[in-house]
């Protein structure tokens, strides 16, 4: 019975996991501009600005000019429900 429990516990913590994180989306471009916290890329004449900070994984050296391949996710930070 103890081991069910444990069990049953550790794959609503997968669930929990699994659909805290918004859904991945990824595209490539040429960096425009590097910051400590912010990344400038351009996608087809489109400017992207992106935060990134230490928990952001970075292969390879970002320099102005590279083709990368961005991965990042959808979160909404403020919602505001407005009247009919």
């Amino acid at each position: 019975m103890k081991k069910l429990a444990v069990l049953v516990a550790a794959l609503v913590l997968v669930a929990v996991v699994a659909f805290a994180a918004g859904k991945t989306y990824q595209f490539t471009g040429k960096v425009l501009e590097v910051k400590d916290n912010v990344i400038i890329v351009d996608k087809k004449g489109e400017k992207f600005e992106l935060k990134k900070d230490a928990n952001t994984k970075i292969k390879g050296d970002i320099k102005v000019g590279a083709k990368v391949t961005v991965k990042y996710e959808s979160l909404a930070t403020d919602i505001e429900v407005k009247a009919k």
